[in-house]
């Protein structure tokens, strides 16, 4: 591995940068992993609103959960506004989801797609 200057890096540096990088994959693939079990739960709470006629998006709770995450980030010693800009792009998905649920809902209204 060389620099962008193309000096040689120290072998140590280059362990210890391939120790982190091999720590950030990890992370990234917890990551994914936890946001797709997220998405499975919040799968059951659309076909629970369509089957019950709520609305896909509920203001009162995502401010909430604005609120909250903003607040465990700070602990956390994480940009709060990152941290928000990352759940209102996680809602505006599950709102997706949930308008989807509710337009692919039978008439029947037990929950299940027609």
């Amino acid at each position: 591995m060389t620099t962008s200057n193309n000096a040689p890096v120290d072998p140590a540096v280059r362990e210890e940068l391939g120790r982190l990088r091999d720590s950030i994959d990890n992370i990234d693939a917890a990551v994914v992993h936890m946001l797709a079990e997220r998405f499975k739960c919040t799968q059951q709470v659309g076909f629970l609103k369509a089957k019950h006629q709520l609305p896909p998006a509920d203001p009162n709770r995502e401010s909430e959960q604005i609120a909250r995450l903003r607040r465990l980030a700070e602990s956390a010693k994480l940009d709060p506004a990152f941290a928000e800009k990352l759940l209102n792009f996680v809602i505006a998905e599950v709102i997706r989801h949930h308008e989807r649920i509710a337009e692919q809902t039978d008439d029947t209204g037990d929950g299940t797609p027609a």
